[in-house]
């Protein structure tokens, strides 16, 4: 879909492994990668990478999209809210995306962080606690 979109995807090093459901982690991904896709303009990028780090993995989704202003960020992940203002879902999304995947990272006793600078894109970082060897 980025391709046709003309967004370029970088899939940047992978390291470490994250306990949890596998599945519920690689639904959180695509959530957030749609997301950077819906938000990112042709030409953007859209960057995934997850390392390891003491006793947690992280996992990044970065994109140059259009971005989020720091008024909205405390709210994005409420159920229903649109940083755009439109409730109406005309513009694509409903506001359940990131409601969802919050969700799904605490039932995986993760947490997920978002950094957002308008015109510059947004980041999110999920953490999880490391597989145990």
């Amino acid at each position: 879909m980025a391709e046709t979109r003309g967004v370029r995807l970088h899939l940047e090093e992978a390291a470490g492994r994250a306990e949890g459901d596998a599945t519920r982690i690689r639904q959180l991904v695509l959530i957030l990668l749609d997301n950077a896709l819906s938000h990112t303009p042709a030409g953007g990028t859209i960057r995934l990478a997850a390392k390891e780090a003491l006793k947690s993995v992280e996992i990044v989704v970065a994109d140059t999209g259009r971005g989020i202003s720091a008024e909205h960020l405390p709210r994005v992940f409420e159920r229903f809210y649109r940083a755009d203002g439109d409730s109406s879902g005309s513009g694509g999304g409903t506001g359940l995306g990131l409601a969802i995947a919050k969700a799904l990272v605490e039932a995986q006793h993760g947490t997920i962080r978002i950094e957002s600078e308008l015109g510059r894109g947004t980041r999110i970082r999920l953490t999880f606690p490391a597989a145990q060897a």
